[in-house]
């Protein structure tokens, strides 16, 4: 039986700032452990953060390389949950009201160009570093948390639910590489951190409207761990609608040794992050003139994003 496969990426990329989204630490790679921090970036008691302009001008960059349409005001609010790289207990990104919306990417596949749909893009803190002992991360023991990249600004990518392999997803993200690199706004170095990876996949029957059961795959720390992760998904989605089984909503951890997507946990809703205004973040208000000025300053463009601007 043949069903059609239906991806989605949301990708977050660090920023090429010299430092965080909201405080005057470093983002310098590399640093010993618990060395970049300081109040704001820890969510001490009385700390109060002060946007940094530069991560807005490179993730503006962004948006306008991917003909995005820019929000003259976005707003920031509080992401919550609790993990232990997470000191705030929150990260400060962008809900209902985002940096961009729309705009798209022209990707040559196997098949032919197609433009692929990104849904919006967004300014997000970045969380600390978990160091786990053993490997892979299910084997772990314990593990060390460094604050490092706590706050380090990041831009958020959702692209539309248009692709429809692992290959696919693999050349999309080599072409979005090749964009970010070269206007400047991020050196993309997955080795780094500097661009992650999760894809939201799910089967359905050709033709059909209803949506089916995604699975949230992450921990892909390459493009051929992409490719390889959803292929695996698929098939495995394709073996259980095959038996007449029941898909179940779920979070997979992609384990890079066994070659096989491990289940965490069940995969929540955006109302479990309670997604609330940040008091302390006014909303910004981008001017039509400080757009247009970024605007005029776009490198040009690799040749296939050239010709898509033609």
């Amino acid at each position: 039986m043949e069903f059609e496969t239906v991806i989605n990426l949301e990708i977050h990329v660090v920023l090429s700032t010299r430092s965080k989204l909201f405080c005057g630490c470093s983002t310098a790679f590399g640093a010993e452990p618990n060395s970049n921090c300081c109040p704001v970036c820890l969510g001490l008691p009385g700390a109060l953060p002060v946007l940094n302009r530069r991560a807005v001008e490179l993730a503006l960059t962004a948006a306008l390389a991917l003909d995005s349409s820019v929000q003259e005001e976005c707003c920031f609010d509080r992401k919550n949950y609790y993990r232990p790289d997470l000191p705030k207990a929150y990260r400060v990104s962008q809900y209902d009201r985002p940096l961009a919306l729309g705009g798209s990417l022209e990707v040559d596949f196997p098949d032919g160009a197609r433009r692929i749909g990104l849904e919006r893009l967004h300014l997000e803190e970045e969380a600390g570093r978990l160091i786990h002992a053993g490997d892979p991360i299910m084997n772990s023991t314990y593990f060390l948390v460094d604050y490092n990249r706590a706050g380090i600004p990041l831009l958020g990518i959702v692209t539309a639910p248009e692709l429809r392999s692992g290959e696919e997803a693999r050349l999309f993200l080599e072409a979005l590489c090749s964009l970010l690199r070269h206007t400047g706004v991020s050196d993309v170095k997955m080795e780094q951190g500097s661009l992650r990876c999760d894809a939201n996949i799910s089967l359905k029957q050709p033709g059909c409207r209803e949506k089916g059961v995604k699975t949230a795959v992450k921990n892909m720390n390459s493009f051929r761990a992409v490719e390889l992760a959803l292929n695996y998904e698929a098939r495995r989605q394709a073996e259980i609608m095959e038996r007449g089984g029941k898909m179940v909503q779920r979070i997979c951890c992609w384990d890079e040794v066994r070659k096989v997507a491990v289940p965490l946990r069940g995969k929540e809703g955006s109302s479990g992050y309670r997604h609330l205004p940040d008091p302390d973040l006014p909303p910004l208000r981008l001017e039509q003139s400080f757009i247009e000025a970024l605007k005029n300053k776009l490198p040009g463009l690799p040749p296939r994003s050239r010709r898509r601007q033609q």
